[in-house]
């Protein structure tokens, strides 16, 4: 089985294959991480296909000071985040969840806790929900977020403390739930 260095040494080549293999191995990783930054599906897909681009332009400039998975992650983090601000995604556009066209399908309850925090997420501000998910998620520093945002530490950090509690406030019912019997949760309260 090959390396990541000798796909990455014969993709620099020229070597279609390899390159494929690469994108295999990196793309659920790599496209969660678009996701999470960009929070709607569609736009999260055309920005992965850039991140992807821009990953195999630079793949001659990889020089293996740190895993290839850290060095392509650095630059689909940079990457959304340039795409965000050019669409100026950050200032002006909340996620909206049309609630007659959205289906949820109950497979389990794991699927639905989970599905109601992804939605809880997309509905947070743009800057919320990029602080959010590159500190709470991605475990970047707010050092390294106010860099890479152009923000100070502090803008950083209240951005955080916003998502917080819009998230507590938006899934206080999954919370306020677990521990109850069924017969507790469907019992009026007088």
């Amino acid at each position: 089985m090959a390396t990541d260095q000798d796909l990455i040494q014969r993709a620099v080549d020229g070597d279609e294959r390899a390159m494929q293999r690469l994108w295999s191995q990196h793309a659920p990783h790599i496209d969660a991480v678009v996701r999470r930054l960009v929070g709607d599906p569609d736009t999260s897909a055309d920005i992965a296909q850039e991140v992807w681009i821009q990953i195999f332009k630079a793949l001659p400039s990889y020089r293996g000071e740190s895993q290839f998975g850290t060095w392509a992650h650095r630059i689909a983090v940079n990457r959304t985040l340039n795409a965000l601000r050019r669409t100026r995604r950050l200032e002006k556009i909340e996620a909206d969840i049309d609630e007659d066209t959205a289906s949820v399908e109950q497979t389990s309850e794991g699927t639905l806790v989970m599905e109601t925090i992804q939605d809880a997420t997309a509905r947070l501000s743009p800057g919320a929900r990029t602080v959010f998910v590159m500190h709470d998620v991605e475990g970047y520093t707010h050092e390294e977020i106010a860099k890479e945002l152009g923000i100070t530490t502090g803008g950083s950090k209240s951005q955080l403390f916003k998502a917080r509690a819009r998230l507590r406030k938006l899934l206080g019912h999954l919370v306020d739930g677990f521990g109850k019997r069924d017969d507790e949760r469907a019992a009026p309260a007088y």
